[in-house]
């Protein structure tokens, strides 16, 4: 008799959401430093020296200083920083070892094993670099720092800066489902129930200290953090700390290939979150006639209690409602 409650329970995917900062994470280079920067003719050294100072002097956002120097030099030199100039300097942005094919293979193994898989950028980087690059059809959500954009799309200030502290909204904005920057419903209280992806079921990768916010935050709420390192580096001395504070459940290099210790440590992840939804599943299939035989137990208490104050017409039918939710109740409960 619950058929299609339970139906309807089985049938609907768990969903489970990846979230990747990008520079030192998915790629092996600063995307400002050894890409957009040497674009321009700058030279790196002097603009980040000049971008700092301009953030301390002026009590800043390290963030809206360099956004806002890159427009400043552009002007200068007469070169027109748009939507096209971005994506064209963001296709040749680096990837570490495996990233192109990691996706597609992380998709599958969760779709083997039930799960829906998400993937979400967290950056503090260009918004407009990282949409032009191989992988940026792979996200359902690039979050990073962008420009406001004039009559002739051409960039004249920050839209969003985003930096270390306010990384974690995104967080907040993946497991409620309220995903445009502008949306205030993000500080809305939302129960489990409610949550688009619940924290439980969100992944977050990393390579440094300015990730600690979002690690903390996806590890706290029950969820994953995995700390990665350069391969060919080899400098492992952030995600030791990282690891002996607490911050993140695995390290391992940014090798993203089929037989790495990431894919390794990102399938037991999802195996078990894939066995938590299953038991979820069961329980809530289980909850219908329990929730029942609740709704049963707690109708007689009242009717006990308010006996007397029932009118008899009424009270008929409440006994003909009573017997009809008991013939709805699986087993014998006498």
């Amino acid at each position: 008799m619950y058929d299609t409650e339970i139906e309807q329970i089985r049938s609907k995917k768990p969903r489970m959401a990846i979230c990747y900062d990008f520079d030192k994470t998915l790629s092996p280079d600063d995307m400002q430093t050894f890409t957009l920067i040497p674009s321009l003719g700058m030279d790196n050294t002097t603009f980040w020296k000049e971008s700092n100072d301009l953030a301390v002097q002026n009590l800043m956002d390290k963030n809206l200083a360099w956004m806002q120097k890159l427009v400043v030099e552009s002007k200068a030199k007469r070169k027109k920083l748009n939507r096209e100039y971005f994506h064209a300097v963001g296709k040749n942005i680096k990837l570490y070892k495996g990233v192109q094919g990691w996706f597609e293979r992380i998709n599958k193994y969760g779709d083997q094993h039930g799960i829906e898989i998400q993937h979400y950028i967290i950056s503090s980087g260009l918004k407009e670099l990282l949409e032009g690059t191989s992988i940026a059809h792979e996200f359902k959500r690039i979050y990073a720092s962008s420009y406001l954009y004039d009559a002739d799309d051409v960039a004249e200030w920050p839209a969003q800066a985003v930096n270390y502290t306010n990384k974690t909204q995104y967080i907040f904005r993946i497991a409620k489902g309220i995903f445009e920057e502008y949306d205030e419903r993000v500080n809305d209280s939302f129960s489990n129930a409610q949550l688009y992806i619940p924290y439980e079921n969100i992944v977050y990768v990393g390579d440094s200290a300015t990730d600690i916010p979002c690690m903390r935050l996806v590890k706290s709420k029950g969820g994953y953090a995995i700390g990665v390192f350069d391969p060919e580096k080899n400098n492992r001395k952030r995600v030791y700390q990282l690891f002996n504070d607490g911050r993140i459940n695995f390290y391992a290099p940014a090798d993203y290939s089929a037989r790495s210790n990431l894919s390794k440590y990102m399938k037991q992840i999802i195996n078990e979150i894939a066995a938590r939804e299953a038991i979820k599943t069961e329980q809530a299939v289980m909850d219908i006639p329990a929730g029942a035989y609740k709704v049963y137990i707690n109708t007689e208490e009242m009717k006990k209690m308010f006996l007397k104050e029932i009118p008899e017409r009424e009270k008929k039918k409440l006994d003909k409602g009573l017997k009809d939710l008991k013939e709805l109740i699986e087993g014998n409960i006498d």
